[in-house]
């Protein structure tokens, strides 16, 4: 069975396991109405428009 020469320093351990753990970023488009960005598939909290139509309020 194959074993390590030598012990893997912190720094290395560190920066392998560090790449893995790192976020998404998250998708933004611009809304069809008020031409706001915002995610996709989600109400639009700028005007209130989902799918060309009024879903919400807005003050």
């Amino acid at each position: 069975m194959a074993v390590p020469k030598r012990k893997t320093s912190k720094q290395r351990r560190d920066k392998r396991r560090a790449s893995s753990y790192r976020l998404n970023r998250t998708t933004v488009v611009e809304c069809p109405q008020c031409h706001e960005p915002k995610q996709p598939h989600r109400v639009c909290r700028s005007c209130g428009y989902y799918k060309s139509r009024q879903v919400i309020v807005v003050e």
